[in-house]
């Protein structure tokens, strides 16, 4: 041992001062502990140091029970029960009053990022008004808490998908869009405290279909995984920094979405830089061993779910994690790591912190279904109703008509409203509130139903046809509901269960809808309420003018009017394609997107994506693209009425229809024209916005002549067919 000599002076006053150091460590300690019983409470530390500090207490037991979706209690701790699970798809769901905003696929149509953005923050403002009134009487059940586990950004790839409703459309780059905004609103912009935490789901090469989720292998090439599959994921972390990521049922490239080291590390870890939560979908964890067959007992399904990175098991599987441990599958240094990634989110929404020391403790419940957010609910309604046809402007209707007759069996239905994950409001105006509550007191206004929603009339007898066909206007309210088209088992009127093996409308409305029109010698404007594309090749040409009104929410009946009466001119887009059967896509199983979605389908649709009329005439000229790839156009509204138009942005590569997408969407704006009134747009591109992925999966710019084209609809003859205004076209070389 080596001894090191000191002035007896220094060593005196060294050890006045280290007595004194600690002396004063043991005062600050016991006053953290005189005002926390434990050093983690202490909001004034950092959170990580905080998290360390509550897992440095805890047991093995107590670890593993934090990593199930439900948490009990450790009173020992101080620690309350929580529920991970949580919707918010559209507005607080399953969890009693709140704001029925449209259905998500509405959200798309609206092509609206700013618009979106609001919903999110009134959606989060009634998710903390919610949670602050349940924990007051220790309601901390599922659907009461903050950790919601939406947006659902999957690509709605083909049309038979019962879900598909639950998502943003068929296009990467309008689902990222929107997703984006639906997020950050959602978490809002407190740089300490997260105000809801948002879950992107479900992670990943997800779409049906519903009956062999649970099974199921999306094979996939890299040039669909990485063009079609992964955009709007990537997006929603890098840029949205979402809290929670969400793994999916099905098997991708062979491995189970929540027990995929290549997804869920490689990529979304490593590659994207993703430093939140992992949940598995509710039972995927035990899929593992019952249907995908990847292991053979609970003990090796958990190792493979915690080790690949999931953090939180939805189900009862990580329940055996002790057991795991114990036949040395996983390490408790791994548990830990995953506690860490779990309790970093609760720490971030304030769950530890004492009430009043978060600032969205004080948002109070008159923000829910308040006035300010039905207001919003019914804009976002206005927004994404799309105007299919419109021959000889049968549209807007006039509200002081003589007489009108409203049909359908989806006139009165609240249900058609809603979609699937939804709230509850008594405040719903369904689509014959709204029209009846538009026109003169002076009309004379009747409804019948006329028809059953999903099969031919029980009775023979016909009071309706005829009687409609005397008014001045029939207005046709049809369609299908969320009891059509949904998740595996919420679908109770689906035979497969929730998708749909016909894309058409049921037929005994067509029948219907054809014998109105044969006893009528008015128009007959067709009404259709739906989450996915229904098929009308039999009734487009028949009727007089076609409305898609989605599952519009709680306000959906007055906005149908105001389109309807004119208050409101039709301004929303299909977010999808809608073929004319199931005949012109390929088999609902192949995840290839070849001959889907408008990037690669070559048949023509019934209404192509992007399209959506309007009640003026615009127009689209004088487009330019400078040496910095700024884009400009001018927008004219020919027409008498006031309206908004959605500008597209869509690019044709060199190789477009053999190795790229025959049109993509690069950009798109939602500006307002007055009567006849002309607008410059710009569009800021880059060298990346034109590069396409190559079969590898890497993104490459090609070389030779790309086509620029600028419009209101996808760039195609069917467009232009069905009244869709000539895009404006330029060229650039590489």
């Amino acid at each position: 041992m080596k001894f090191i000599k000191t002035n007896p002076t220094n060593l005196f006053l060294f050890l006045i001062t280290l007595s004194f150091f600690s002396c004063k460590n043991d005062t600050d300690s016991d006053k953290i502990k005189s005002e926390f019983e434990f050093a983690w409470e202490n909001p004034t530390l950092e959170i990580k140091q905080r998290v360390s500090l509550l897992i440095d207490e805890m047991t093995l037991e107590e670890k593993c029970s934090q990593l199930l979706d439900i948490c009990p209690p450790i009173e020992r701790l101080g620690i309350p029960e929580y529920n991970w699970w949580n919707e918010a798809l559209h507005g607080v769901a399953r969890n009693g009053r709140a704001t029925v905003f449209p259905q998500a696929i509405g959200f798309g149509a609206t092509f609206d990022e700013d618009l979106v953005l609001k919903v999110g923050n009134a959606i989060s403002d009634e998710a903390r008004a919610k949670y602050n009134e349940a924990i007051k009487i220790n309601n901390r059940s599922r659907y009461a808490g903050l950790t919601f586990w939406s947006p659902n950004v999957n690509i709605f790839r083909d049309p038979r998908w019962g879900r598909g409703q639950e998502t943003y459309g068929e296009d990467p780059y309008l689902t990222s869009r929107i997703g984006v905004s639906f997020v950050k609103g959602l978490q809002g912009n407190n740089p300490k405290y997260i105000k809801a935490a948002a879950c992107a789901k479900h992670y990943a090469v997800h779409s049906g279909p519903e009956e062999f989720r649970h099974e199921f292998d999306a094979i996939v090439n890299k040039k669909d995984l990485f063009e079609t599959y992964l955009p709007a994921f990537k997006a929603l972390v890098q840029e949205a920094n979402v809290e929670g990521v969400m793994g999916a049922y099905n098997r991708t490239l062979g491995e189970p979405c929540c027990g995929s080291p290549y997804l869920l590390q490689e990529i979304l870890r490593d590659k994207w830089g993703f430093d939140g939560y992992i949940v598995s979908d509710c039972g995927a964890v035990s899929d593992f061993h019952r249907f995908h067959k990847v292991t053979k007992t609970p003990e090796e399904s958990a190792a493979l779910a915690l080790k690949s990175g999931t953090t939180i098991n939805c189900g009862n599987v990580y329940s055996v994690l002790k057991r795991a441990l114990n036949q040395k599958l996983i390490t408790q240094e791994l548990i830990d790591e995953r506690l860490k990634e779990s309790l970093l989110t609760r720490f971030k929404l304030g769950l530890f912190d004492p009430i009043g020391t978060n600032p969205y403790d004080a948002i109070n419940p008159d923000v829910i279904d308040s006035e300010k957010h039905r207001k919003l609910a019914r804009e976002v309604a206005q927004k994404s109703i799309v105007l299919l046809k419109n021959d000889n402007n049968v549209l807007p209707l006039k509200k002081d008509i003589r007489t009108a007759y409203v049909v359908g069996p989806n006139a009165s239905n609240e249900e058609v409203l809603l979609g699937n994950y939804y709230g509850l409001t008594s405040s719903t105006q369904t689509i014959l509130d709204g029209i009846v509550s538009k026109v003169s007191p002076g009309t004379s206004i009747n409804y019948k139903s006329g028809v059953l929603p999903f099969r031919k009339n029980v009775n023979p007898i016909d009071w309706t046809t005829g009687e409609a066909g005397q008014s001045d206007v029939c207005i046709a309210v049809m369609g299908i509901s969320a009891l059509l088209e949904g998740e595996e088992g919420e679908a109770i009127a689906s035979s497969d269960k929730g998708d749909r093996t016909s894309i058409k409308l049921p037929q005994n409305q067509i029948d219907f809808v054809k014998k109105l029109k044969k006893n009528s010698k008015n128009p007959v404007v067709l009404v259709l309420t739906g989450g996915s594309p229904i098929a009308i090749p039999e009734l487009h040409d028949l009727v007089d003018a076609v409305l898609f009104v989605w599952y519009p929410g709680e306000e959906g009946g007055n906005a149908v009017a105001d389109v309807l009466f004119g208050d409101v001119a039709p301004s929303g887009k299909l977010p999808i394609t809608f073929p004319k059967s199931v005949d012109q896509l390929p088999p609902y199983v192949d995840y290839n997107m070849k001959g889907r979605t408008y990037k690669y389908m070559e048949k023509e649709p019934l209404y192509p994506f992007g399209f959506g009329l309007s009640y003026s005439k615009i127009t689209y000229n004088n487009i330019e693209i400078d040496s910095n790839l700024l884009v400009t156009v001018e927008i004219s509204n020919n027409g008498d009425i006031a309206t908004e138009e959605v500008c597209q942005l869509y690019i044709s590569s060199p190789l477009a229809g053999t190795s790229d997408a025959l049109f993509d969407l690069k950009a798109f704006d939602r500006i307002t024209l007055s009567p006849k009134e002309t607008k410059k747009v710009t569009f800021q591109l880059n060298k990346n916005t034109f590069k396409q992925i190559n079969k590898e999966g890497v993104p490459t710019l090609r070389k030779g002549e790309y086509t620029i084209y600028a419009g209101g609809a996808l760039p195609s003859k069917r467009s232009l067919d069905l009244g869709a205004s000539t895009p404006a076209t330029t060229k650039l070389q590489f």
